[in-house]
């Protein structure tokens, strides 16, 4: 009897149970015909409404006893050409013989119905409602901006060490009124291409699967719409261009998130986002965290150590300077 595999409503695999076990759910709606099955032999998952000429015969009775019959049928060629030897056709297998042979032939030759299929789900990005949400504090979205604003800060290093380099061959060769004007243009582009670069990695990064930005992946948090949806690159790109009125207003915007119902920052209300635990949204909300975690723990206290080492040399140097 075939064992099938199959995704619930919550996208979890269940399985494996016989074909009839199967059709009983299919009966009291408990699956559909979109429901992803899986057995061994196909080459992934599939609707059950494109194998359900497999399940014709799974609802209708077993024959009885009397009725079946054996037809007498004569050997092949390839029967006899495998008939084992007169002297081999008891010959026992031995315990690491068997063993050997199964882990040769995979996980799945086994037999075992605890095996896992080894054929991959197609899952699309599926939002969970119904379950707590999480929202990511102040001080998580904090140590996620440093580490990416230090990301971010290398690339336009990079960027601005190109255009350095452009102006000193600009100067070397050309005339003083050209010179001028080549390094506005040269300053210009360089400028727009840091925004760029920023715009890009952010907006990239929190429309992508992980939906946050290597510095939130690392704290454990991700942007998502108020729905639980993920956000697209367009609306990615409006909210990187909106912390610009978070920063307008003294910062005030960015310290919204510390009290706002939702820890919403001012270019999260404007875009209609929110940022939340990574788990949120998904079937498995209990795994979220409200503590701050080890890596933000660490990464705060890194950069505030740096911190009150610049502001020791500030006072420092103004020391010197007043003497």
């Amino acid at each position: 009897m075939t064992d099938w595999f199959y995704a619930d409503a919550t996208h979890v695999r269940r399985g494996p149970v016989p074909a009839t076990e199967l059709l009983r759910l299919y009966q009291a709606r408990q699956i559909d015909d979109r429901t992803l099955v899986w057995r061994d032999g196909l080459a992934e998952w599939v609707p059950l409404d494109a194998v359900r000429g497999e399940f014709a015969s799974a609802g209708s009775p077993a024959p009885a006893a009397s009725e079946w019959t054996l037809e007498a049928l004569a050997p092949t060629q390839s029967d006899v050409d495998s008939a084992p030897a007169p002297g081999d056709a008891w010959r026992p297998v031995t315990e690491s013989a068997h063993a050997a042979a199964i882990t040769a032939a995979g996980p799945a030759a086994s037999g075992s119905p605890y095996a896992p299929p080894t054929a991959p789900v197609a899952r699309v990005d599926t939002v969970v409602h119904g379950g707590e949400v999480v929202y990511a504090g102040f001080w998580k979205r904090v140590a996620a901006y440093l580490i990416d604003g230090l990301i971010v800060g290398v690339i336009g290093m990079v960027i601005g060490g190109l255009a350095i380099a452009v102006l000193g061959g600009i100067i070397a060769v050309g005339s003083d009124s050209a010179t001028g004007i080549a390094i506005v243009l040269v300053q210009l582009l360089s400028n727009l291409l840091s925004i760029a670069a920023g715009a890009l990695y952010y907006a990239w990064f929190h429309a992508s699967a992980s939906m946050a930005t290597p510095g939130k992946m690392a704290v454990g948090i991700k942007v998502v719409r108020t729905t639980g949806e993920r956000i697209s690159l367009l609306r990615g790109i409006g909210r990187y261009f909106s912390t610009i009125l978070s920063a307008l207003i003294l910062m005030i915007g960015f310290l919204m998130a510390a009290f706002t119902q939702r820890k919403q920052a001012l270019h999260d209300i404007v875009c209609d986002t929110l940022v939340v635990d990574k788990w949120a949204f998904t079937e498995r909300p209990e795994l979220q965290r409200r503590e701050l975690g080890t890596v933000t723990v660490v990464v705060l206290a890194i950069f505030g150590a740096l911190f009150g080492l610049v502001l020791v040399g500030v006072m420092i140097a103004i020391g010197f300077a007043a003497m």
